[in-house]
Order: structure tokens, then C-alpha cells, then sequence
């Protein structure tokens, strides 16, 4: 008896798996609360250098006396000319600004005064934040596998609340820089080990509808909760300090959350495996016989670790090197994963400079993660993958070129289509995210897809380094980062191009199945297969099955 056939007699659809789900439910709200709280705590609202004759001036008389300059936010003037246009402007650098506060909410920049010369700053901490979550992915990772899901997803969580915690008390980029690197440790590691569990734990039916629509739905919710948080609190210290404290009651989840049974068997843990599903059956008020547990012992004896050995032993990731079409096919999934994820973390964080508000303009963007959720899983079976990610990364390239082209233009009046063309490209960049993830996944063969799955990410991740310096180059040219993003989703979707479709298709189990998968498919094939119908469906539900685990860092970073 496998662990699917015990695991459906103690319940698979029942109590324990709606406690999962409803505890997902709460980590992606925690969970997306400290991954954009590095936006939250840096907006910057419209400032102009203080001058003393413009104490009492209203914002609308300080703009007007500050229009006629190239750089109204950093210019510093030596006199105000009360009768005229004749502003005197000064040599001297800005030291003292006048904030036009959002809602009231004062943010680290403006405390800090980190504008203008300054303003790159925040920048630097933002990325020291994505350097911390390469290693921490790396080390909880590989602490799960060793100390188990649940002890490493209570330690990510720490890291989280350390780090965001000790961000309040920084004063310098130094500080700043590191509580911000610890934060970021805590990045996707402290939400892709539950999700290890619930795919374990949870029917593939209920895994499918509802896991997806907890995901979506909820870190929506923790996205607009973000941004009104800051706005009820007034400040970024106490934003801060009140949105890291949930990230501790995930400790909680030791005395809920069963440890992996299947983690469990591989370091030769059998009872222990057995007890965690005892006490499942029971949550589900379920009475399985000892007979059944006793199958499922010899059935792991004889199988589980020998198949773990063998794996370990006869196959290295490095050997998909070793074969011309399997080294091509590596190049291009780390080419893919470092292009999409910092244009998805570029666009995500861009809610800044577009004529409203960017505590409003964030909530809008959450508001498109349901939606797109629902129609990537729509079209992925309806056209493929490859169609997918091609076409949805063309369209996001072009929406985010025209964002460009209107910021350009500069007029109040194009203030509703810049933001109309900033939430389409959130849009499509949510559904080419998580698209061409799961067609790069499948690609990879199944005797190695749970090490190389790791390492396209942990790619990734290094590229969003780059992210908030593409944003802080629109400080010098405003289209700039616009621009940079259409060419990179272009490229994006050449590379896909050259990739073959999955979908209808025995994905690859080995290294040599792998090296023969789509030989002799054009480029532009997969158009052509969109009229041969589902007759192979329930072959390709049966081959893809293996797949679910290893797109957990997908769903749970990019939703």
C-alpha cells in the first residue's frame, strides 16, 4: 500500500486538510506582508526643498513656484520672488525638504530624508533584501531536508521578523542594509515548505481549486492589508513593527502541522511517518486498521528507500550538462527564470510616480492576482504552455513598452492610461510568471527536477538584484525602466520559442528521456498542435502528476 492509498483511508479531502488550507490561508497573508513591506516602508511622496519663505504657502502655491525647474524635488532656491516668476535658484545642495504626505503616512525616505542624491539608498537595502533570499533559500532548504519542513519553516519566519523588526531601529544605509539582508532570508522559504506539505497532505482535487484559490485569494488580501496598515499606523515604524509580529505566531503551526510523512520515510523514519498519519486519521475521525499501516510499512521498506538510493547515487544534477539538447535546455530555463523573475519584481514594486496614490495604486495590483491565477490555469489547458508563456510574455512586453511611451509624453491628462497600462502588465506578468515556470518545470526530468527546480530559482532570485536599480533609473529617465522591461519579456518569449510544448505529452522521467523530448519540433509547432483536441489528456494527467511538488516555489513566491 503507497502513501497515496493510506493517506486517502485517513482522509485526504477532510478536517486536517481544510486546517492546512486555512493556516496557508493566514501565512500568505503574514507572508506577503513582510515581501512588500521593503515598498511600504519607501514610498515617497511629492517633496520640494524647504525654503523659509514657504512655511506658510499652500502645496498647491509651492508646486506652481517650483514648475518652472528641471528638477522641482531637488532644486534649492536662494529667493522667492513674491510678485513674480523670478526665483532665485542656489548653488548649494538640498538638505531640508517639504513632504506632500500621503494619507498622512510617513515613510523611512522621508524621515530619513533619503531623496533626491540619497535616493538610491533604499535601493541598495532592496537588494541586499534579494541577496538574503538566494541564501536563505539555499539554507532552508536544505535545512528542511534535514531538521524537517515544519522546524524550517518556524526558522525562516524568525529570520523574517528579526529582520524586518530590526529594520526599525536602522538609521544608516549600513543598518538598513543588514536587517533587510536577514529579511530577506525568510523570502519564499517561509511559505514554500507549508505548501511541500499541503501538496503531500491534500487530494490532488482539492489541491487544485482550492490551494489555488487559498494562494490567490490571500495574498491579495495581504497585499491590500499592506498598504492600509501603513495608512491606520501613520508610520513606517510601527507598519513595521505590526506587521512582523504575526510572522512569530507561525511557530503555532509546530503543535498543528504534521510532519512530511514522505520526508520522514526517507531518513528511514517509518514510525514516525506512521504516527503523523495516525493522528491525521484521527483530526479526520477516521479508524484505519493496523493491517493497513503494516502494508504501508513493507511497501516503504521495499520501495521508498530504495528508490531514494538508487536516485541519489546513479544520478547528478550536473550530468544534464553532459548531452548537447539537455545542455541547451538548461541554458535556456536559467535564461527564462532570470529574465521573467526581476521583470515580475520590478513590476510588482512599480506603484510609484504614476499621478496616484501608491498605497492605491497597490491594492489595484492586487486586486489582478485572483483573476490572472484563474486564467493561467484556463488557458494552460486550453492552448499549452508554450503558448501560454509566449503570448502572455509578448503582450506584458507590450504594455509595459506603451507604459513607457506615455510616461514619456508627460501629460496629466494620460494619468488614467499609464495606470490602465501598469495594471495590464501586472496583469500578464502574473500569468507569463507563473506559466512559463510551470512549462520550465515540466522540462526538467523528473530524476532531477526537484534539485534543478531549485537551482532556476535560486537563479532568479539573483537577477532581481537588478530590480530596484531598473526602478531607480527612472529617476534619470522616466520611461527608462518601462522600456528595459518590454525588451526583457521580448527576449523572454524568444527563449520560449525555442523550447518544445508540454502539454499532451509524456513528460520526461530520466536524463535520456530527457535529451530525446521534442527533438525534430519547429519552433512554431506548437501552434499547429492546438487543433489536435485532448485525446491524450489522461495520459498527460498521469505523467504530470509527478510535477505538482516542484512547482511549489511558483505558486508560492509569484502569486
Amino acid at each position: 500500500m503507497d502513501f497515496e492509498e493510506i493517506l486517502a483511508k485517513c482522509g485526504h479531502s477532510s478536517r486536517y486538510q481544510f486546517l492546512l488550507l486555512a493556516l496557508y490561508g493566514y501565512l500568505m497573508v503574514v507572508v506577503s506582508m513582510h515581501y512588500f513591506s521593503q515598498n511600504v516602508i519607501s514610498f515617497v511622496p511629492d517633496h520640494w526643498c524647504y525654503h523659509e519663505q514657504l512655511e506658510n504657502r499652500s502645496f498647491a502655491e509651492i508646486e506652481a513656484i517650483y514648475s518652472g525647474f528641471e528638477k522641482p524635488s531637488c532644486t534649492r532656491l536662494e529667493r522667492i520672488d513674491e510678485n513674480g516668476r523670478n526665483h532665485t535658484q542656489s548653488s548649494k545642495r538640498c538638505s531640508r525638504w517639504i513632504y506632500k504626505y500621503d494619507f498622512g503616512y510617513r515613510s523611512m525616505n522621508t524621515e530619513l530624508n533619503w531623496v533626491c542624491d540619497e535616493a538610491y539608498k533604499p535601493r541598495v537595502g532592496q537588494s541586499l533584501f534579494f541577496v538574503g533570499s538566494v541564501c536563505g533559500t539555499l539554507v532552508f532548504g536544505l535545512l528542511g531536508d534535514r531538521i524537517g519542513r515544519i522546524k524550517a519553516l518556524i526558522l525562516a519566519n524568525w529570520c523574517g521578523f528579526l529582520g524586518d523588526f530590526s529594520t526599525i531601529f536602522a538609521t544608516n544605509l549600513v543598518s538598513f542594509s543588514i536587517s533587510r539582508f536577514v529579511s530577506g532570508l525568510a523570502a519564499d522559504a517561509n511559505s514554500y515548505l507549508m505548501y511541500i506539505l499541503i501538496l503531500e497532505y491534500v487530494s490532488p482535487s482539492l489541491r487544485n481549486v482550492g490551494l489555488n484559490t487559498v494562494l490567490g485569494s490571500f495574498y491579495c488580501l495581504g497585499l491590500i492589508g499592506a498598504s492600509w496598515l501603513a495608512v491606520w499606523v501613520g508610520h513606517w515604524r510601527l507598519f513595521l513593527a505590526c506587521s512582523s509580529v504575526p510572522l512569530l505566531l507561525v511557530t503555532l503551526f509546530y503543535f498543528l502541522v504534521q510532519e512530511s510523512a514522505q520526508w520522514l520515510v526517507t531518513r528511514n523514519d517509518i514510525d514516525g511517518a506512521i504516527r503523523r498519519l495516525q493522528r491525521v486519521a484521527k483530526i479526520n475521525r477516521r479508524q484505519v486498521a493496523d493491517e493497513d499501516f503494516r502494508s504501508f510499512r513493507s511497501y516503504c521498506e521495499e520501495h521508498y528507500r530504495k528508490e531514494a538510493k538508487a536516485e541519489q547515487t546513479n544520478v547528478r544534477l550536473l550530468d544534464m550538462l553532459k548531452t548537447p539538447r539537455m545542455r541547451s535546455t538548461a541554458i535556456k530555463l536559467l535564461l527564462i527564470f532570470i529574465i521573467i523573475t526581476p521583470c515580475y519584481n520590478t513590476i510588482a514594486r512599480n506603484v510609484e510616480g504614476l499621478g496616484i496614490s501608491p498605497f492605491v495604486m497597490f491594492s489595484l495590483n492586487a486586486l489582478t492576482l485572483p483573476p490572472s491565477g484563474y486564467l493561467q490555469g484556463l488557458l494552460q489547458d486550453k492552448i499549452g504552455r508554450k503558448a501560454t508563456s509566449v503570448s502572455w510574455m509578448t503582450i506584458t512586453g507590450l504594455f509595459a513598452a506603451a507604459a513607457g511611451l506615455v510616461i514619456a509624453q508627460g501629460s496629466s491628462r494620460s494619468v488614467v492610461l499609464l495606470v490602465g497600462l501598469t495594471l495590464a502588465a501586472r496583469f500578464g506578468v502574473s500569468i507569463a510568471d507563473g506559466a512559463s515556470s510551470q512549462f520550465s518545470t515540466e522540462l526538467i526530468p523528473t530524476s532531477v527536477r526537484g534539485r534543478g527546480v531549485a537551482v532556476v530559482h535560486v537563479a532568479g532570485f539573483a537577477a532581481s538584484f537588478l530590480s530596484p536599480y531598473i526602478l531607480h533609473l527612472g529617476t534619470y529617465f522616466k520611461p527608462a525602466p518601462s522600456i528595459i522591461l518590454g525588451l526583457l519579456f521580448l527576449s523572454g518569449a524568444y527563449v520560449c520559442l525555442l523550447l518544445p510544448e508540454t502539454r499532451n505529452r509524456k513528460l520526461p522521467m530520466s536524463l535520456a528521456e530527457g535529451e530525446e523530448f521534442g527533438r525534430g519540433e519547429g519552433i512554431f509547432d506548437f501552434l499547429t498542435n492546438l487543433r489536435r483536441g485532448e485525446s491524450n489528456a489522461t495520459e498527460v494527467e498521469m505523467s504530470t502528476k509527478p510535477v505538482e511538488e516542484d512547482t511549489l516555489m511558483t505558486k508560492s513566491q509569484k502569486s
